[in-house]
């Protein structure tokens, strides 16, 4: 189980869309099932409308109706930028997850990123939609409903993380740096397993970005021009170290798949196979 925490948005809106993979709409609800999760406090909110009748753009305006209705809150770095994004992945080992384990996966990572608290009635309007295979993407208004802004754990990577990790052993999945099939190569399995605590969230480089993420935010919104421009240099240099993270990630996810060459021998008698060779993806 991989999670990312996405920059920070202005709106819900494209950030519904990526998570839905497709343009938000007002003429089709969203599919049963595709809402895994949200913040407690809705069904109150909505007694009167059931969110079951809503389309992607309703999910989104109720989102951002924090960010109109408290139109001076702002972040510490002095920001609007008021949307969370975080998605989760499963490996590519992982067995299929139903409705009621995503939902799971949601209110976990929910809390563990301070996104839900429980017993707190004036928290972040959020809601978790399973729309895309094998992916979980959570949308929350940091903007809370008392007009204030809800803080975040200084360490927010690693305490998701190591949620992620108590979930994968609660559900029966395996880590990004799982064992591997005994055929794979020692030299790959030692390979991936150097390369895990680069790519972990709990990592040197998931520090790293963490610290120039910090910086930009308080950048980005100061009154001198050359300081602002600093800070979007800051938020592209963190951009590129999650980029590097993930490319290592798949990395080690390849170099754990067993190799042709560990296939075992054909049976004594049995006819050769020719190896084809491709120019194209498989099938």
């Amino acid at each position: 189980m991989i999670a990312r925490i996405h920059e920070r948005a202005a709106g819900a809106g494209l950030v519904l869309s990526d998570a839905l993979g497709r343009p938000l709409t007002y003429e089709e609800t969203v599919p049963r099932g595709l809402v895994v999760a949200y913040w407690p406090g809705l069904e109150a909110y909505a007694a009167d409308d059931e969110p079951a009748s809503w389309t992607s753009v309703d999910w989104a305006e109720h989102v951002n109706d924090p960010l109109i209705e408290h139109p001076f809150a702002v972040s510490p770095g002095e920001d609007r930028r008021a949307v969370f994004h975080l998605t989760v992945r499963l490996a590519p080992r992982d067995r299929v997850l139903n409705g009621p384990e995503w939902s799971e996966i949601a209110h976990r990572i929910a809390r563990a990123a301070a996104i839900e608290i429980p017993g707190d009635t004036q928290g972040c309007r959020w809601v978790a939609v399973q729309a895309q295979p094998r992916r979980l993407d959570l949308v929350a208004n940091l903007i809370r409903l008392d007009g204030t802004w809800q803080p975040q754990p200084s360490d927010l990577s690693r305490r998701i993380s190591a949620e992620a990790r108590r979930l994968e052993d609660d559900l029966g999945l395996t880590t990004p740096t799982a064992t591997t099939a005994p055929s794979t190569p020692d030299t790959a399995v030692q390979a991936a397993m150097r390369l895990a605590p680069l790519y972990d969230e709990s990592g040197p480089l998931a520090g790293a970005r963490g610290v120039i993420e910090l910086l930009s935010r308080l950048l980005v919104g100061h009154p001198q021009a050359h300081l602002r421009e600093t800070g979007h240099r800051l938020e592209w240099t963190a951009r590129r170290l999650l980029d590097l993270q993930q490319d290592l990630a798949t990395t080690a996810t390849a170099l754990n798949r067993p190799s042709a060459a560990s296939a075992p021998a054909p049976a004594p008698g049995a006819p050769a196979r020719t190896a084809v060779a491709r120019t194209g993806p498989g099938p």
